[in-house]
């Protein structure tokens, strides 16, 4: 575990591989040293350092058609006064929860939830989160479309040049359901690649004893048809984004569609969601400081005079993102592979 006092801002050089490996998340060393003006050891060298510091990593993500077969919320979660950090701590393993944030309060929790379908999400949201001991209330937003998702969100830190390189054009996915039907091959798969995402073919393939080109033909068919994807991720307080906001809007429905690609398309966006609730937009913004806060609300409604920002939350902490457990620096420190498949949700006390 790290000590809390010992962090260090990521450098020039940091932020470039990470930029870098955001673009092409399994690029190989040769193919990013090229790009970055550095020899492929040293690159290796180097990324092996921050994801031992747990300041970065590389994990899979669910890819844009994945959203459209599984049912995603925000969860807003109230806890007895004092036991917000006990919740934390027994939500944090629930392969469901996929990101755990702190926000707007000491006994708030704004969670991102995953299911496989809106019947598991409803047994999740009435049945299980309130009977885990100290939380008070549940309130679910059910994402009723996803316009991008933090997997897409990316920092500045290379030069167009080196950025029009790494840039890989998506080829068009067939549209064939059957093929993006999750295996528990697939799943197997997916818990390797949330711990190393940059794991090799061959690597993956002796984990899950079967071959390496078979690996290597799901990974890229399941990319293809945008079930998978791959991202990179970092300790964001360290990299100069210590600051995290959730605004909840309301917008005209027949303009949501057209707003929502249109915020997506803002270097701040992280995530941003149609959702059921008092307000049908959620937008969430990676920010270099709070004072960002009230001039990108501004842009906002600049840009879009129709949307209504009614809330605006600030994260105070980040817990869990994506499946890693962080420290209060942003850094990972655990593991909880999400598994938004799983038949049953762990037992209240349950470590998994």
């Amino acid at each position: 575990m790290h000590m809390q006092d010992d962090a260090r801002m990521l450098g020039e050089e940091d932020l470039a591989l990470i930029n870098a490996l955001q673009l092409r998340p399994r690029a190989s060393w040769t193919e990013l040293g090229r790009v970055l003006d550095v020899d492929p050891v040293t690159v290796a060298r180097r990324w092996q350092r921050l994801e031992q510091r747990g300041e970065a990593w590389v994990c899979v993500s669910p890819g844009p058609a994945l959203f459209d077969h599984v049912c995603a919320a925000y969860v807003d979660i109230d806890c007895a006064a004092g036991e917000t950090a006990a919740v934390v701590r027994a939500l944090a393993a629930h392969p469901h929860m996929l990101t755990l944030e702190r926000a707007g309060g000491s006994n708030r929790i704004l969670a991102t939830v995953a299911t496989r379908d809106f019947d598991q999400m409803s047994r999740y949201t009435l049945d299980v989160l309130p009977a885990v001991p100290h939380i008070t209330a549940v309130r679910a937003h059910i994402v009723t479309h996803w316009f991008a998702e933090g997997g897409s969100w990316r920092i500045d830190a290379l030069a167009p040049g080196q950025r029009d390189r790494l840039r890989t054009l998506a080829a068009a996915a067939p549209v064939d359901v059957g093929r993006r039907r999750i295996t528990a091959l697939d799943r197997a798969m997916f818990e390797q690649l949330y711990y190393d995402g940059r794991a090799a073919h061959r690597t993956l393939a002796a984990a899950l004893d079967i071959s390496g080109s078979t690996v290597k033909r799901r990974i890229d068919e399941l990319t293809r048809l945008g079930v998978l994807s791959f991202r990179c991720d970092f300790a964001r307080p360290l990299g100069g984004w210590p600051v995290a906001v959730t605004f909840w809007a309301t917008a005209p429905t027949a303009a949501l569609p057209e707003i929502g690609y249109a915020l997506i398309r803002l270097p701040q966006t992280r995530n941003c969601a149609a959702v059921s609730g008092t307000h049908n937009l959620a937008v969430q913004a990676n920010l270099h400081s709070v004072a960002e806060v009230t001039r990108f609300e501004n842009e906002l409604a600049t840009m879009h005079p129709e949307l209504t920002v009614s809330e605006r939350v600030i994260t105070l902490r980040h817990e869990k993102m994506l499946g890693r457990v962080l420290d209060g620096h942003g850094r990972a420190i655990s593991v909880v592979p999400p598994d938004i498949w799983l038949e049953t949700v762990p037992a209240v006390g349950d470590s998994q």
